[in-house]
């Protein structure tokens, strides 16, 4: 018995989504598609159009929030959210108070590591950051 070839085959594919984003402009293809539907509710689309400085120990730093919904929040989108990016948000929230960052996960159940049962939605919890998987709430929007 002959098995069936997903089709199309990767190899005749143009773009995977990622590439897809990247030409769009987009760091990702969860980005692309949180920015398609913030268009298709009829949204401005702002990404990365804004930079927040933040301190770092010993260290200035900036960062580029993904979407700004509206003065004072934003949403980051993140597929991975590795330990760098969970330490600069405790520093970002820490020294700006008055600005909320929501994230959009691909999955929030992941692991934090393979080794840790934290999951990113714990970790959200725990220090009070608002998420939601794969898109925006329409609730964030008004």
């Amino acid at each position: 018995m002959v098995k069936p070839m997903a089709w199309p085959p990767r190899s005749s594919r143009p773009y995977s989504k990622r590439a897809r984003a990247v030409a769009e402009g987009y760091r990702s293809g969860l980005e692309e598609q949180v920015a398609q539907e913030l268009q298709a509710l009829g949204l401005t689309v702002s990404y990365e159009t804004d930079v927040i400085s933040y301190q770092q120990p010993a260290k200035p730093r900036k960062y580029h929030p993904d979407f700004k919904i509206r003065e004072g929040l934003y949403v980051e989108t993140k597929g991975r959210f590795v330990t760098a990016d969970r330490q600069k948000h405790l520093l970002i929230k820490e020294q700006y108070p008055n600005i909320e960052i929501r994230f959009v996960f691909s999955n929030s159940k992941t692991r934090i590591s393979k080794k840790s049962t934290t999951r990113y939605c714990d970790w959200c919890d725990r220090y009070g950051f608002v998420y939601a998987d794969k898109h925006i709430p329409k609730e964030w929007l008004s």
